[in-house]
């Protein structure tokens, strides 16, 4: 645990930047989930509750049908009533999609297992397609379930919902967050905050007056995304310290499985009938699939029986809960690097976990408790409703924003470094990875080359050393720099990530020109809003492993690139010297320091490009020769000019 001075002194100054304004009327929170959504407030007693829909249950699935000919559109129980009739219109697991490429692998893959049409739009972003042609995309989806979240809260409270804090999967990236803000917009909704999963259940947990304090791991596996978070819970301050996840990596992957299991069964008892092309079978096992999943947390086997699946097939099969668990190993398997990660990344260990929290209908299953408890070494808790804990914490940050509940502040964290590429391909961060949000760095760089009226400002995500091996998120140019010497232009560049995680960045001139420049008092900025960083839960995990794997490599290597900028502008600098006195220098002086010039550039261009790391001591070396010729030839120059005087 940080001290409580430390906690202390950053709830005040967070403090202000969570709570902008009172808002009039009640702030709802949604959990915006991939199979199920609910919605919760705050009531008058200062207690969270989950809000019933119209059917009196307190999830709804995440569910739309979009009717071409008449402009229905049904949204949760009703439509998912329809997906048989009418599968390539009722579109499910939408979430997975949001803030997506086509291209993305992940998209490529759910394109095989949904029965209706994924298709690129025209940015070539994920977008569905209906049966006549029409494309929505995913936020509008989104969009339409936070519409039925919200005539749910309005329903039960009896008042005009306008505002909301939404949650998302800890691991979704800037373009994700973005998106999912959007779907609010679409149907006038304002989304006040997005805020983490696992960090709205932690909410939901902690604000309880029986919880204890301490270190709390959440585990949340829900039915498309797996986060894990680990969070300091310590007088009315959650501070979150790491987070890591996968965001497609959920229930809908089990159901898949167990899909294909009863496929490959029903084509070896009916001597080689496919069932798979037939989207009416398919979304009929598939529903029999889910159905099983959810009787084998409590059950020891489930019955799978389905006439006339087809003509003359029928489906009459028992999956034991040994068998579900031993086709769905790989999957549980995949939970187990991130959460060691996670506790790896919050500087902690096993044992220093006072508490395990589940969350996330998939911690049902007993082979996730069993592998959660021999993971953690203790027994996860399950005194909050796994469905039910995202939407609480949720209501909970609205009731903070709305001043209803003081004396809790939420400190959220970013997933992976942001900086930018400095000379020679370096990699600079300015907020690492794990750093709490909101936040803004600023850092003051200057030019390398004399005279330089411009710079790039390329913007970079990762945990690598060198830019080469991190990811491009943005990029953006100031121009109209003043002439000058190398080193002297002041150029700040400011990081900013809010509390929903979008990331802004921008880049100043402030030298401190005299006041007789025509430069002085004119401002000189540019900024971005970086929203397409496309990192997806796989490259995340790619890049914290490669990190990890070549911490000491890129240590090196960063030594030799640096040795090897430094011999860049010295380089530069003395051919500056050459073009300036050369004409004067005797020509056996000029030709021994242009091939020493040569010679560097060569080692130089063998470092940047990988062919062959020369040893920094052999490098200086010959910076020293260089030099020392130049030098020596100017030297006398400067005595034959003396001598001439």
């Amino acid at each position: 645990m940080i001290k409580n001075a430390t906690i202390r002194g950053a709830r005040h100054s967070i403090q202000r930047a969570l709570v902008p304004r009172r808002y009039k009327h009640n702030v709802i929170g949604i959990d915006l989930g991939t199979t199920n959504s609910a919605v919760a407030v705050v009531g008058s007693d200062n207690e969270p509750h989950v809000l019933e829909n119209d059917e009196g249950k307190r999830t709804t699935p995440s569910v739309v049908v979009l009717e071409d000919n008449n402009h229905k559109t049904l949204v949760g129980l009703p439509a998912k009533r329809q997906a048989l009739l009418n599968p390539r219109n009722t579109f499910f697991a939408t979430k997975r999609l949001i803030g997506r490429k086509f291209e993305d692998p992940e998209v490529q893959r759910d394109i095989r297992n949904v029965p209706y049409k994924i298709v690129p739009d025209k940015q070539g972003d994920a977008a569905l397609q209906t049966s006549a042609g029409r494309n929505i995309s995913p936020s509008e989806i989104g969009g339409l379930i936070l519409e039925k979240m919200r005539e749910i809260a309005s329903s039960q409270l009896k008042e005009q919902i306008t505002e909301a804090v939404v949650t998302v999967p800890a691991y979704f990236n800037d373009s994700q967050r973005q998106a999912t803000k959007n779907s609010g917009k679409l149907v006038g909704l304002n989304v006040l905050r997005v805020i983490n999963e696992p960090t709205a259940a932690a909410l939901a947990y902690g604000c309880d007056k029986t919880r204890k304090e301490g270190v709390v791991a959440v585990f949340d596996f829900g039915g498309g995304t797996f986060d894990v978070s680990i969070l300091d819970i310590e007088d009315g301050v959650f501070e979150v310290r790491a987070t890591n996840g996968n965001t497609h990596l959920g229930g809908e992957d089990f159901d898949i499985v167990l899909l294909h299991h009863i496929l490959a069964s029903v084509k070896n008892q009916t001597n080689g009938v496919d069932l798979s092309q037939d989207h009416l079978a398919v979304q009929r096992l598939r529903e029999a699939a889910e159905q099983a999943k959810i009787e084998l947390s409590t059950a020891d086997k489930a019955e799978i029986k389905i006439p006339f699946v087809r003509d003359n097939v029928h489906v009459d099969m028992t999956i034991t809960r040994d068998e579900f668990d031993a086709m769905t190993m790989p999957l549980i398997e995949k939970v187990i690097d991130p959460v060691k990660r996670c506790v790896r990344d919050a500087e902690l260990k096993m044992k220093d976990i006072d508490e395990v929290l589940l969350v996330g209908g998939m911690t049902r299953m007993p082979k996730i408790r069993q592998v959660v408890a021999e993971l953690f070494g203790k027994e996860p808790s399950t005194a909050v409703n796994p469905d039910e804990a995202v939407a609480l914490g949720a209501a909970i940050q609205g009731a903070i924003l709305s001043g209803q509940v003081k004396n809790v502040v939420l400190l959220d964290v970013t997933p992976l470094s942001l900086g930018i590429e400095t000379y020679g391909g370096i990699f600079s961060p300015l907020i690492p990875r794990n750093s709490a949000v909101p936040i803004k760095k600023e850092q003051i760089f200057s030019t390398a080359v004399d005279g330089q009226t411009g710079v790039e400002i390329r913007v970079y995500q990762g945990e690598r050393m060198l830019v080469k091996d991190n990811k491009l998120i943005g990029h953006f140019k100031l121009a109209n720099i003043p002439q000058g010497p190398k080193g002297t232009p002041q150029i700040a560049v400011e990081f900013e990530i809010d509390a929903d995680g979008i990331i802004s960045v921008s880049a100043s001139d402030k030298t401190p020109y005299p006041s007789d420049s025509p430069h002085y008092g004119k401002p000189n900025s540019v900024s971005i809003q970086v929203t397409e960083v496309g990192l997806s839960d796989s490259e995340v995990e790619k890049m914290i492993e490669e990190s990890e794997r070549n911490k000491n490599l890129d240590e090196e290597m960063r030594r030799y690139y640096e040795h090897a900028s430094r011999a860049d502008i010295l380089v530069k600098d003395t051919e500056i010297a050459l073009i300036q006195f050369g004409e004067q220098m005797e020509e056996a002086e000029r030709n021994e320091v242009k091939a020493e010039t040569d010679k560097i550039k060569r080692m130089v261009e063998d470092i940047r490009s990988g062919a062959k790391l020369h040893d920094p001591k052999l490098l200086t070396q010959a910076l020293n020769e260089m030099q020392q010729k130049c030098m020596n030839a100017i030297k006398k120059i400067a005595e034959k000019q003396q001598k001439g005087v």
